[in-house]
């Protein structure tokens, strides 16, 4: 069975089991994964959450990320959209 095959046939159930046993760094029955389990579990649960969970919720999501520059600039436009317009009377 090719490593496609395998992530095809990952249901929930195993998906949660191969998350807990990556976070906790064991399987269910307390046997400690080895180095090259915890990648090939890894690979096997980013896979399968490209194929089944929106991009909030998969492994390593880190949301809207930008730049500090950008942040600011952000800021100075809605403040700037809120000041009085000099010269002007209301």
């Amino acid at each position: 069975m090719s490593f496609i095959q395998a992530i095809e046939n990952i249901t929930p159930e195993i998906y949660e089991n191969l998350k807990q046993a990556v976070e906790i760094g064991k399987w269910g029955d307390g046997r400690l994964l080895s180095v090259e389990q915890k990648e090939l579990c890894l690979q096997a649960m980013i896979a399968w959450e490209l194929k089944n969970l929106p991009e909030e919720e998969r492994t390593g999501y880190m949301g809207g990320q930008e730049c500090g520059s950008k942040k600011k600039k952000a800021a100075e436009l809605v403040s700037d959209l809120f000041a009085p317009a000099s010269g002007t009377r209301h």
